[in-house]
């Protein structure tokens, strides 16, 4: 029996765009670490991480050699988890910009599951 932890679903396209323009490995690698969180109970926090100072957005973390590369997701009824967007990291600081998407895609989300 193959039991997951999680379910992992996509909000919108914003996702896709990313993940779309990235290279082959990377792809393999965001499709990794996505089975990871969806199989294992307790997520390391070097994948999956909180936001500090956002409510409820998530960072999932991915890294291909040098470069990292960061899917904002949230979670739904416990064991759903929604990808929201995503992009590559070169600087220490999460881009603002990325975090209000993020936020607004998550509010979103929420306002038209009601």
């Amino acid at each position: 029996m193959n039991q997951t932890a999680r379910e992992i679903k996509v909000y919108k396209e914003y996702f896709w765009e990313f993940y779309n323009q990235q290279l082959e490995i990377v792809q393999q690698k965001i499709d990794e670490i996505l089975g990871v969180i969806s199989l294992i109970e307790r997520v390391p926090a070097k994948f999956l991480k909180h936001i500090e100072g956002s409510e409820g957005l998530y960072e999932i973390r991915v890294m291909v050699g040098n470069n990292i590369f960061r899917i904002f997701s949230c979670f739904d009824k416990g064991k759903l988890i929604i990808l929201l967007n995503g992009f590559q990291k070169k600087t220490d600081k999460t881009p603002k910009n990325e975090i209000r998407l993020a936020e607004r895609l998550m509010k979103e989300y929420f306002t038209a599951k009601q």
